[in-house]
């Protein structure tokens, strides 16, 4: 039997094709869970392509049980309360049961120099990196408990732990979010729900390498001479893989990490951003 069989888990975020969150719900669905798979409405720019999320969202399930495997997909925005209680209500209805919670949704909003970071930016950042994995959590909870326990996992990023200048609001929502993880490990450890963050440093999603292929254009440079540059404080010189982060959470979500709460796991090749 796989380790997470009989399990359900509704994981946020998962419609980029080379991201985070797909590569989660790939792997946790290889383990055996039902994987309820969300992401907002509308489209997915990636180099010179738009993509709708819905299809995304589908090709994904498709994906899953194609492995043999149950999922479903919704559509989700997190900061928005009716939608974050009918998509309880949906994997309830579909499933009966939810078990594991992954936090993967985030936004880069006010990804600038203090000074020039607005208040829409912070707010913005603020409601989807803080807010919206608080009231998913909430209503979590009290679903894990009849179950005998859950798991909560949080993505978080190296600047949970650290800082790197120009991310002001975004690092200080990632610092609040393993607060708010510690928070829940406290409180809910009694009732068997364990809730840690994972901290991504470079990974190679669609995005990143989109970032690449700017930032080398811009220094009029190669992409290998930029990831070269970037990668220079990363230990093992080179990004990480989706696969990666999602071989963290699902340690954190199986049967080995049983003792295992409120920890903040980087996985970023060892990059120390001030920590």
């Amino acid at each position: 039997m796989r380790p997470l069989s009989g399990k359900v888990a509704i994981v946020t975020g998962t419609s980029a094709p080379r991201g985070i969150g797909r590569a989660i719900a790939m792997r946790l669905a290889e383990n055996g869970a039902s994987v309820v798979a969300t992401d907002m409405a509308g489209y997915l720019h990636i180099d010179d392509d738009i993509y709708k999320k819905d299809e995304l969202l589908n090709a994904l399930v498709t994906d899953i049980r194609n492995m043999g495997n149950t999922a479903m997909s919704l559509k989700l925005d997190i900061t928005d309360a009716n939608d974050v209680q009918a998509c309880i209500s949906a994997t309830k209805q579909e499933f009966g049961r939810i078990d594991i919670l992954v936090n993967n949704a985030g936004s880069l909003a006010g990804s600038d120099n203090f000074l020039s970071t607005t208040c829409d930016q912070w707010e913005t950042s603020f409601r989807v990196n803080i807010l919206g994995p608080m009231m998913l959590s909430q209503a979590v909870i009290p679903e894990m408990r009849k179950v005998g326990g859950g798991r909560i996992i949080n993505i978080g990023s190296t600047r949970s732990l650290g800082v790197d200048a120009g991310f002001g609001a975004y690092t200080a929502m990632k610092h609040g979010l393993v607060g708010m993880t510690k928070t829940i490990a406290a409180e809910f450890g009694a009732d068997g729900i364990l809730c840690n963050t994972v901290c991504p440093g470079y990974i190679m999603t669609d995005m990143h390498a989109a970032a690449n292929t700017r930032l080398a254009k811009e220094n009029e440079i190669s992409v290998e001479e930029m990831q070269k540059r970037r990668y220079a404080n990363v230990a093992v010189r080179d990004a990480g893989r989706p696969e990666d982060v999602a071989e963290a959470v699902a340690y954190l979500a199986g049967p080995n990490s049983t003792y295992v709460t409120g920890i903040n796991l980087p996985v970023s090749g060892g990059v120390p951003l001030g920590i």
